[in-house]
């Protein structure tokens, strides 16, 4: 595994994260049991990955406090998150600087421990910005001074925010430790909306979305490169519609697009953990031996640049 520094944080961090959202949360989304999903994380210690990724929402806080409570917690760089808008009918409202706190207390109650390295604002969306920043950076500065949080990130809603108009903003802001950020093979509009600067302020920068349906399912990724060609996102002459990324999967290139997605993440400057989320042993193992690969081939990371050099309107998923 390789280990780069977390940007101002210090923090010594594995290359590739342990996400425990998207569609398997541990496997608790797809039938495995506890036991199971505790060992998962397990694994993933043991083949040298240390920073896990959780939040509030994902109902998988409980499971990394019960690995915490059998493998220890020095081994660890904990990242969990707090959603700033919650459900009252017939919508949203935003959340109080007091039930921030409880959340907090919440999350650490569940993770057994005293502290997390990073607590994020979850899924900020640029409406709610100035309020995240008037109403409640302040209460976590205050968690902060308490011994509570280390660091302070925020993270963008990139399904909802695709071009990166929240972060954009963020990132000229002297508040941010951290940064979670959208960013994979299709939507590669983070690299000047936001590492460049990020690079210059050293934040730290943890991708998601580096494998979602459209880098995992054929079928969707042909359906989704249909779409982007029809709205004149993509040259039609640039890829092979029924097969758009084969080019990759060649001797000396990617083992599979799963493989092309993480190591182009991996390798992007500005770039420090990337996520990956599974629950299931197999896929994890293949997966932090894609972390063990060198950077993909200089022309097919070109042919990436020029193909979806336009694209800023897709999540991947």
């Amino acid at each position: 595994m390789n280990y780069t520094i977390l940007g101002r944080t210090g923090l010594k961090v594995s290359a590739m994260g342990l996400g425990c959202g998207g569609p398997s949360r541990l496997g608790k989304k797809t039938g495995k049991s506890e036991a199971e999903s505790v060992a998962i994380i397990r694994q993933a210690r043991d083949s040298g990955v240390n920073f896990i990724d959780t939040a509030a929402r994902y109902g998988t806080e409980e499971i990394i406090g019960k690995a915490i409570k059998e493998v220890g917690r020095s081994w660890l760089v904990l990242s969990t998150k707090m959603l700033t808008t919650k459900m009252k009918q017939p919508g949203f409202e935003r959340i109080t600087p007091e039930e921030v706190q409880k959340g907090l207390d919440d999350s650490l109650r569940l993770l057994g421990t005293d502290y997390v390295d990073i607590y994020h604002f979850h899924g900020v969306l640029p409406r709610n910005y100035d309020y995240v920043v008037s109403e409640i950076v302040p209460t976590f500065q205050k968690m902060r001074a308490q011994g509570k949080i280390r660091f302070i990130g925020i993270t963008e809603s990139f399904d909802g925010d695709p071009q990166h108009t929240m972060l954009q903003r963020a990132v000229e802001d002297d508040i941010w430790d951290v940064m979670l950020v959208g960013f994979n093979m299709l939507n590669q509009s983070a690299r000047e909306r936001v590492f460049r600067r990020a690079m210059q302020k050293n934040i730290g920068i943890v991708v998601m979305f580096a494998v979602r349906l459209a880098l995992s399912r054929p079928e969707r990724l042909r359906q989704l490169v249909k779409e982007l060609v029809a709205k004149k996102h993509v040259n039609p002459s640039d890829i092979d519609e029924n097969n758009p990324l084969g080019f990759l999967l060649r001797a000396g290139g990617a083992v599979s697009l799963t493989d092309a997605a993480y190591r182009f993440c991996h390798y992007e400057p500005g770039t420090h953990v990337i996520l990956s989320g599974t629950g299931n042993p197999d896929h994890l193992q293949a997966n932090i031996e894609s972390f063990s690969r060198p950077a993909l081939p200089h022309e097919d990371l070109v042919r990436l640049r020029d193909i979806f050099e336009n694209v800023d309107s897709v999540s991947g998923d």
